[in-house]
């Protein structure tokens, strides 16, 4: 008799799963770069397929828009009676950008964020220390304060006493408040690049990280042109350049503002861009000056880098150009605010936000 015989588990194959969730990760990616246009994303889909095949005789693109609509991917229930992406399917591009960028790092340690404090922190730490008054009684390390027990007060009847018990100490984890900046100024998409699609990929790799891995941490988004204004994470799928300027002041106020309203002593500012600051706004009207870098414009942007210092908010610069003109004026703007300044390609992007995100949560600042 043999006996039994092991081997790896091959799981039997559906081709017309297989197809759905293969067309499904490229149909993230359109929708991504067409702003979460269903049916531009759709058409992009249909000629790629006709090009290289995508689909089978026994599953086809129809066949993949109906499945959208039937798993909860697609909606025509609004007023216009248009097909619309679902929250669903927003998460679910949230999700694939943090694979897509972040992905390597589900199976570290890299980036738990510790600093070398513990106290009365989230996770435990390999540490056992004597009970002191005001510890969480689920610190209470049952196995070692049982032992403490037995030894201090012998097998024949249990005793217990305040001096037996030993606490497990648990890690103190920083919490970090970031604004990120999100240039949508015309020149994101000049020149044949597009360097929108990349920015608020990352944008939405950051989010989700933090949303479901920093809990305790928070993330605010604004996007800059002629002006700044807030947007929700839910809305990055839909962003767009628009016929912009780019006013950098405006930007940076309002990333003031909204960190001056939380509580936490961790703040700090990430700003991707591919230019410089072109415009301010006075009053009512717009100053604008596309043709270099403005005196007038550029002292009004190095007096808030210099008063982000003083309220210890680094700003880290991610600056999507090899413009050697541009790049001397970002270092003349990060050597004023004491933070970061990164020449990064579209496709480092990612790498270089995290590793700053991480090397910040390790400080913890006393103001």
């Amino acid at each position: 008799m043999l006996g039994y015989r092991f081997s790896n588990y091959q799981p039997p194959q559906s081709k017309e799963q297989a197809t759905f969730d293969s067309l499904l990760k490229i149909f993230m990616q359109l929708l991504n770069m067409t702003a979460g246009d269903v049916g531009e994303a759709m058409r992009w889909l249909t000629n790629l397929d006709r090009k290289y095949g995508l689909t089978n005789d026994q599953y086809g693109i129809g066949d993949f828009f109906e499945d959208l609509k039937e798993k909860g991917y697609l909606t025509e229930e609004n007023e216009r009676g248009e097909i619309e992406i679902t929250p669903k399917t927003e998460r679910a591009i949230r999700r694939s950008a943090l694979e897509e960028i972040f992905g390597k790092l589900k199976n570290s340690r890299t980036g738990n964020h510790q600093t070398t404090q513990s106290g009365t922190g989230d996770e435990p730490s390999a540490d056992i220390r004597q009970y002191r008054f005001g510890d969480e009684l689920d610190q209470i390390s049952m196995t070692e304060t049982l032992r403490n027990a037995q030894i201090n007060h012998g097998l024949g009847e249990f005793f217990l006493t305040e001096e037996d018990l030993e606490v497990v100490e648990k890690e103190y984890k920083t919490q970090t408040s970031t604004v990120l900046m999100i240039d949508i100024s015309h020149s994101m998409i000049l020149y044949g690049e597009d360097r929108i699609t990349p920015a608020k990929k990352v944008a939405m790799a950051l989010a989700e990280l933090i949303t479901t891995k920093y809990k305790k941490d928070t993330l605010d988004i604004i996007v800059f042109g002629n002006d700044a204004w807030q947007i929700e994470i839910k809305d990055l799928p839909y962003l767009q350049v628009g016929p912009y300027h780019t006013n950098t002041v405006a930007g940076l106020e309002l990333a003031m503002d909204l960190l001056r309203r939380r509580k936490n002593k961790n703040k700090q500012i990430f700003m991707v861009t591919d230019g410089k600051p072109t415009c301010l706004k006075e009053g009512i009207r717009y100053y604008k000056n596309s043709f270099g870098l403005d005196s007038k414009i550029l002292n009004k942007t190095l007096n808030l880098a210099a008063q982000c210092r003083r309220l210890h908010i680094p700003i880290t610069t991610f600056m999507i150009a090899s413009d050697p003109y541009l790049q001397q004026f970002v270092r003349e703007f990060t050597e004023v605010n004491g933070g970061n300044a990164y020449f990064s390609n579209l496709q480092n992007l990612g790498d270089m936000m995290f590793e700053d995100y991480r090397r910040n949560k390790h400080r913890t600042k006393r103001l």
